[in-house]
């Protein structure tokens, strides 16, 4: 196909492209985007540059065209770009795997290598079910977690995403039948507490798992909490057989603060999901990590190992990206870079809160929010951020970003602008 004008590529866009989250043909025509430097996406219609306020849905940590990463794979594209992992193995997979569990919480020792963030849930999921029926506890199959949780998009996932006015409320009926505690409070309140240990207690014989992001919940709202929540369900969790899942796949890799959302409790769950900034936005990877427990308890069953393998396990290409971000981010200190995106966006944020119809701002780590009281008009807000010349993806009634570490003080002080923009016009 010879090279398209931009009208072109819309029109065929429209006419083929199922865009995520729309519907078929598109409402709101596309920005095309030609290439991506640092931590700016180039248009192709030539009208200039925008900062991206969204790490690429939250992924792209190093910005784009990484030296380091681009090195990382090119390098092994020279070597090989795939190769089966069922019966074979190769470095790149078997150091990245020792590369998440020596950062990750204490007693996550062993990694499944997924495709994407769903499918990381998805196994997660398998494993908890598979476990209790290994011990011969098969009636141990439903899972419990909070309200305003998002999980992913493939059907284990859905079902454990809050089913009242999220995005999977479509299936209600037809998903498995989960047990919803009440949404999480941002602060610490002991009747909460006691909510969370009731519900488990009185469920205990039937729960799988408890499964919950820990500290913020992504795209099901955007909130956060308070971390002695995730002391309550290990302690909980403990008490009553039941296992414990943490979902870090927005949340990993320094996003809140921390390594790992978990690391704001001091708490080690079972089993534990990363993905998004695993492969530093390069391409598609997701990993499922748990404790030699739930592997040991899989291993002794009737049916001794865990039936799952996607095609592209273990992709020596995204493993070798994966490991070189990692890597990258460990060796700078990628904390300072998150507190002084965090310092810019509340100073930048501030005055969002004396916005007509601006309900709650709301900063940690990298990730600012700016909630409305009403629903987004999100032709106008994105419009009011291209003017401003940023990209932001608002949803629902939010406005918000999580920009990439890398991004420079001036650019923060713009994206902060561009949400208070969106805001205004939204």
């Amino acid at each position: 196909m010879p090279d398209l004008s931009v009208p072109e590529l819309l029109e065929l866009d429209r006419r083929h492209v199922w865009h995520p989250y729309g519907p078929m043909p598109g409402r709101i025509e596309p920005l095309v985007v030609e290439s991506a430097n640092g931590v700016r996406l180039r248009l192709a219609d030539g009208s200039g540059e925008l900062v991206d306020g969204m790490s690429s849905w939250w992924s792209a940590i190093h910005g784009y065209n990484n030296p380091v990463l681009n090195e990382a794979a090119r390098e092994q594209l020279s070597r090989m770009s795939h190769v089966m992992f069922g019966g074979l193995t190769h470095e790149p997979a078997v150091r990245l795997a020792k590369l998440l569990v020596d950062m990750s919480p204490d007693g996550l020792e062993h990694v499944f290598l997924a495709d994407s963030g769903s499918v990381s849930v998805e196994v997660a999921v398998k494993m908890c079910l598979q476990y209790w029926r290994s011990l011969g506890r098969p009636g141990k199959q439903r899972l419990l977690t909070w309200r305003g949780g998002y999980h992913g998009d493939t059907w284990q996932p859905m079902s454990v995403c809050d089913p009242e006015g999220g995005m999977h409320e479509l299936w209600t009926g037809v998903l498995q039948r989960q047990v919803f505690a009440d949404p999480p409070p941002a602060g610490y309140e002991e009747s909460y507490a006691e909510h969370l240990r009731s519900l488990i207690e009185r469920h205990a014989h039937e729960l799988a798992a408890v499964i919950v992001e820990p500290v913020v919940q992504g795209a099901g709202g955007m909130r956060f909490h308070s971390p002695a929540y995730l002391r309550v369900l290990r302690e909980a969790c403990d008490a009553h057989d039941v296992l414990l899942v943490f979902d870090e796949i927005a949340t990993g890799f320094g996003r809140t603060g921390t390594l790992f959302a978990a690391g704001h409790a001091a708490v080690s769950p079972d089993v534990m999901c990363v993905g998004k900034a695993l492969t530093g936005g390069y391409m598609t990877m997701a990993a499922t990590l748990c404790t030699p427990r739930v592997a040991d308890g899989i291993s002794r069953g009737e049916v001794p190992v865990l039936a799952h393998g996607p095609t592209f396990m273990g992709n020596p290409l995204a493993a070798a990206v994966a490991c070189a971000s990692i890597e990258l981010l460990l060796g700078q200190d990628w904390l300072a870079e998150v507190k002084r995106i965090e310092a810019g966006l509340r100073e930048g944020l501030a005055a969002a809160s004396d916005i007509p119809g601006v309900k709650d701002v709301r900063v940690l780590g990298a990730i600012g929010v700016v909630q409305l009281d009403h629903a987004v008009d999100m032709k106008a807000a994105t419009a009011a951020a291209v003017r401003e010349g940023v990209w932001l993806r608002p949803f629902r009634d939010l406005i918000y970003t999580m920009p990439p570490y890398v991004t420079g003080d001036a650019d923060v002080a713009r994206i902060a602008r561009a949400v208070c923009a969106a805001a205004r016009e939204g």
